[in-house]
């Protein structure tokens, strides 16, 4: 059987990419397209999920074994294929791409071809740039800084977030149920 992929991003709105694969296929052979059609570098613990409805995160297929207890089950991207878990039309899966900030794509397994196999991925369709693979925090803040509600005004290093303290006075404690006793 051939599974046909649709991977889109919620940070660029005209990226899509149609992948093709054999339904014996590895998640490490779909792992590995997606990064090649991306050209994102292979040096990120990536995972899949596959969704429950709603796209609720389910099963997780991971990189590498991440050393998890045992009472889990662990599935491995080079050691699980993908009829393990995909076996309808219009099932989701999210791929983590960036971990440290939990950026993912969408994908839905939007047709299977039965009695076809492919001997490798392919991608049938692209369309627009893939998203950075990875963010860059000290930019992203230097672009952001951390702002007060009241005032607008950034933050300093020296400067308390929470304010002065807490004015005694500010505090209304009528209708508080509070007992210098024993609480049992």
């Amino acid at each position: 059987m051939i599974y046909r992929f649709i991977l889109i991003s919620d940070e660029v709105e005209d990226f899509m990419r149609e992948i093709k694969i054999d339904s014996d296929a590895t998640f490490l052979d779909f792992h590995n397209i997606i990064l090649e059609t991306c050209g994102y570098s292979n040096d990120q613990i990536t995972s899949f999920f596959v969704c429950e409805d709603g796209w609720v995160k389910g099963q997780e297929i991971t990189l590498e074994d991440m050393g998890t207890s045992a009472d889990e089950d662990v599935y491995i991207m080079a050691k699980t294929r993908l009829s393990d878990f995909l076996d309808e039309e219009k099932q989701h899966l999210l791929y983590t791409f960036d971990p440290l900030a939990d950026r993912v794509f969408f994908i839905e397994l939007s047709e299977i071809q039965t009695g076809k196999t492919l001997s490798a991925p392919v991608v049938s369709r692209q369309q627009g740039e893939a998203p950075q693979q990875l963010l860059n925090f000290d930019e992203l803040f230097a672009r952001n800084p951390i702002q007060t509600a009241t005032n607008g005004t950034i933050l300093d290093d020296d400067d308390d977030m929470y304010g002065d303290g807490i004015d005694e006075e500010d505090i209304d404690l009528e209708g508080l149920d509070i007992s210098d006793g024993e609480p049992y």
